[in-house]
């Protein structure tokens, strides 16, 4: 589809699946046929945060996803490394002049082995612009096998620039929509709870609301602090608001 037509489908998408779905078909007509979208709150210098906090979106094979992706592979690659240090858009073909430069540690080396191995071997990266220092943003776009870099960089030459805001609105529209990961669900109960304490009641204001006990009350904000990985209420407040789930309209 058109430019026009993208962004209007992308702007009126009601979930995060629908939109990766069109993203990855727009994606593929450019010859970028599998995708890796990643998208962490809890950066730290020395960490990414939990894994089960970021958001992942990707069509890459589930072969290569847990190769790269569940075994922690992706931390020690070099165009991570560049990401993380970096905005805008890189070509893979960068990769030497990094490595040239900086050198390849031996963790390195194995994510490039096993890449090639996988036929990950020409595509860009575009790192997306972060106004928090805790949250950093980035798709790897993989070209389709067969395409030499050299291609895809001409590629690139001529669509690159809307190829990157395509990328940069479709990041936009996911920080806006629901997103749970299947190791931070939370029920319908645990939200509600979540939802008051988020305007501010208090737990006996809530169990009269509920029509609860207050020990009901703080069972469900204890499994909210159980299911989201956190110590207080106030923590588990505000991860449900980042992942967009609470006072969330039925799409």
């Amino acid at each position: 589809m058109n430019l026009r037509d993208y962004l209007h489908q992308i702007a009126h998408s009601p979930t995060i699946e629908e939109l990766w779905d069109a993203h990855t078909r727009q994606m593929a007509d450019y010859g970028f046929d599998r995708l890796i979208y990643g998208f962490t709150r809890y950066r730290t210098p020395t960490s990414l945060g939990d894994p089960a906090d970021f958001v992942i979106l990707s069509n890459q094979s589930a072969e290569y996803l847990n190769g790269y992706v569940h075994s922690g592979l992706y931390f020690n690659a070099p165009m991570l490394r560049w990401a993380l240090n970096n905005e805008g858009a890189c070509s893979w073909g960068s990769l030497a002049e990094i490595t040239q430069r900086d050198g390849l540690s031996e963790t390195e080396k194995r994510v490039i082995d096993f890449n090639a191995s996988m036929d990950v071997t020409a595509g860009y990266t575009i790192s997306f612009r972060s106004i928090s220092a805790r949250s950093k943003g980035a798709i790897a776009l993989t070209a389709r096998r067969g395409l030499s870099q050299d291609e895809v960089d001409a590629i690139w030459a001529t669509h690159g620039a809307d190829i990157q805001l395509m990328n940069e609105i479709a990041h936009l529209k996911i920080l806006s929509l629901p997103y749970s990961s299947p190791n931070r669900s939370l029920t319908r109960r645990q939200l509600e709870v979540l939802q008051w304490v988020g305007d501010g009641k208090t737990t006996q204001d809530i169990a009269l609301l509920m029509g609860l006990t207050a020990p009901t009350v703080e069972k469900h904000l204890r499994l909210a602090r159980e299911a989201l990985s956190v110590e207080t209420t106030a923590q588990a407040v505000l991860k449900a608001a980042f992942a967009n789930q609470m006072f969330v309209m039925d799409p």
